[in-house]
């Protein structure tokens, strides 16, 4: 009994019950009436492409500005995480999880197929000309360019920095904070997490039907196995059983080691095609997309065609807009947890440029690869063949390489482990949502997530294929894109509102150099070339720094404050805060840390402690984990008056957002 209390402990019953029983509802409609089901999504594909794809291109275009923005603006300093904080993972590591969890699948499946569709079939101007090739790559540079992996980034930063920096749950919600407080934890938060939940289910389900299409395609052009539905489900449940398993391995063991998998495989691949293709003129064609895309950039994040009567953006750009902010709460909670410790500025620049920068090359190599054997080596039957069905477009492009039976094999298999990366990131992350923003849940919780991707997967499939999976995306999509609008609009108040406190507090050397102590230019001297070792640094902040506390504490509560001290004599932490109802509290924190010792500790002829290894200072975080700095060594009224000089710094930055009405927590 104890135990099954403790497994259903970690699930948010207002948003794990309501997501199942939406998808169960959904899957069993599609299953007994799957013709009904897929008429039903294609109308209700029209409607939202007709009526609100404005919103979609509306809302992508301010994403994207609004990232790239942040990055340049001054608000790029902060730290997705405490000052103090580090990186957990390389930069190798996280560039491979991020091109991995992003859109790994869609590359392997439209690298061929959308250059050639739209150079045979373009929205505006005539076909198969050099004006549709042109146009042909600069829309697939549009679709998977700098648009897209914008989508991503505002939710992970949204995510990262509410989470990291200011505790809040990892989840949807925690985006709403600056506008609504705690209401976030009541109906309202739970709405915003059962949108993603369903457009993280089902924007993962489009992907992987997408794989599935794919491998099922190549393993016929390979082995002859049948394509049809059949083949399609058996190889969802196989794919999804080995996506159950790098589940149970988890972030690390799992996830980790198949994205640098996928990158490995990927860039051989890549190469592969490079090198045996038209390979200077693919240098001189990547060149031309990228200058051709940057100038026409901004027309194209506008353009509706709204005066031509083409049902193209429904099948295309809509989409993709749609696909994108469908994956966004699953891709964007995911980056956001590889992240933490990165800059804001650093988190933009390297979810944006380097997995476009990748995405540019692939869709260079294999796009212009294709268009060059179709205009001018006459292979039109792989214009024929994308036409009839785009899921056999890379295997058919790969007929025409020297060992093609053996680099389409390695297709398959990057297919494949992109699929098992995305489904059981996607399982992660409706895991951490479905458990109001906990991690390390129970792995059972991950495998019911990882099963029922692959089984809504199958349902989209059964009700009408690539048509079906469009629709699903296009319309869980829009209530989503509302939710990621105001969410850039409270992130951007939290932003404000931390540059004022920053500005504030910004610390002005230390007391010591003000004139605020008795003690000499010596002693400063002293303490500057001082290296403790860790018992001496422990104590001092366990009893100097307490005292010091207590002398402050006496003197604040006689003006009728709220002052609290607390003191953890083992980790060697000492906390004074001071309570401020509905507004930030005060909070000087005095950690010790252990650091090696520096080389430039002493000369290297006068050093009295060649044997010490280590040192300790008493450092000073305040609400946000800001500052660092050493006080070790400060007499008591010295570590009195620092607490003042920043009690002063707090007090005026509360008067500078007395207007603003700051809810944001400071931990």
């Amino acid at each position: 009994m104890e135990e099954e209390e403790k497994r259903s402990s970690t699930i948010l019953k207002p948003v794990f019950y309501p997501s199942v029983v939406f998808i169960a509802i959904l899957v069993i409609f599609t299953m007994i009436v799957p013709e009904i089901a897929g008429e039903i999504f294609k109308n209700i594909k029209g409607f939202v492409a007709d009526k609100f794809g404005w919103l979609y291109m509306l809302s992508v275009g301010i994403f994207t500005f609004f990232i790239i923005a942040l990055a340049l603006s001054p608000f790029g300093k902060f730290k997705l995480g405490p000052d103090q904080s580090k990186p957990a993972y390389s930069y190798a590591s996280w560039f491979a999880m991020l091109f991995s969890a992003g859109m790994g699948i869609g590359l392997m499946f439209w690298g061929v197929a959308e250059p050639v569709m739209h150079y045979g079939a373009p929205p505006t101007g005539e076909k198969e000309t050099i004006e549709a090739a042109k146009q042909a790559m600069r829309i697939t540079f549009f679709h998977w360019g700098l648009h897209a992996w914008s989508i991503y980034a505002v939710v992970g930063l949204v995510l990262a920095y509410f989470s990291f920096r200011h505790g809040l749950p990892l989840s949807i919600r925690s985006a709403l904070y600056p506008m609504i407080g705690d209401r976030i934890y009541g109906k309202i938060g739970h709405t915003v997490d059962t949108i993603a939940v369903l457009g993280t289910i089902f924007g993962v389900a489009t992907s992987l039907g997408l794989g599935v299409l794919q491998v099922n395609a190549g393993l016929n052009y390979i082995f002859d196995v049948p394509v049809g539905l059949t083949t399609q489900i058996t190889l969802i449940g196989i794919i999804t059983a080995m996506a159950t398993v790098s589940v149970v391995l988890g972030l690390d063991g799992g996830i980790k080691r198949l994205s640098e998998l996928n990158l490995y495989l990927a860039v051989s691949l890549v190469l592969f095609v490079f090198l045996a293709g038209p390979t200077f003129f693919l240098l001189g064609a990547l060149v031309e997309n990228i200058g051709n895309y940057l100038t026409h950039a901004v027309q194209m994040t506008f353009n509706q065609f709204i005066y031509e009567d083409t049902q193209w953006m429904g099948w295309w750009t809509f989409f993709y807009w749609a696909w994108w902010i469908a994956w966004a709460p699953f891709v964007g909670m995911f980056i956001a947890r590889v992240s933490r410790g990165r800059t804001i500025r650093e988190f933009v620049l390297g979810v944006l440029f380097v997995p476009v920068g990748f995405t540019f090359i692939w869709m260079t190599v294999f796009g212009n690869t294709a268009l060059y054997a179709i205009m001018n080596e006459g292979v039109t039957t792989l214009s024929v063949a994308v036409s009839a069905d785009v899921s056999t477009a890379l295997f058919k492009f790969l007929e025409h390489f020297p060992f093609s039976s053996v680099v389409s094999i390695i297709a398959i298999i990057l297919v494949i482990t992109f699929f098992v990366t995305s489904s059981d990131s996607g399982s992660l992350v409706v895991d951490t949502i479905t458990s109001g923003g906990r991690e390390n849940n129970p792995v059972w919780q991950r495998i019911f997530w990882a099963i029922l991707q692959g089984v809504v997967a199958a349902a989209l499939l059964i009700a009408g294929g690539l048509g079906a999976l469009q629709a699903a995306s296009i319309a869980i999509a829009l209530p989503f894109a509302i939710v990621m609008l105001i969410a850039c609009w409270g992130l951007y108040q939290a932003l404000y509102l931390e540059s004022i406190r920053y500005n504030s507090l910004q610390h002005h050397m230390n007391a010591g150099r003000h004139g605020k102590t008795s003690g000499t230019w010596q002693n400063r001297l002293a303490r500057l070339i001082d290296f403790p070792e860790a018992s001496e640094t422990k104590r001092y902040v366990n009893e100097d720094v307490i005292i010091a506390m207590k002398s402050v504490e006496k003197e604040i509560e006689k003006y009728g404050w709220n002052v609290e001290i607390s003191n953890d004599n083992e980790k060697g932490v000492s906390i004074l805060s001071v309570e401020h109802d509905g507004d930030f509290d005060f909070i000087y924190e005095v950690r010790f840390r252990r650091y090696d010792m520096p080389t430039y500790a002493f000369p290297t002829a006068i050093n009295p402690n060649k044997g010490q290894k280590k040192y300790a200072r008493a450092e000073v975080y305040l609400q946000d984990g800001n500052k660092a700095y050493n006080i070790y060594g400060y007499e008591m009224d010295v570590i009195a008056n620092d607490i003042i000089d920043q009690f002063e710094k707090h007090r005026h930055f509360l008067h500078n957002t007395s207007g603003l009405n700051p809810v944001i927590p400071i931990d």
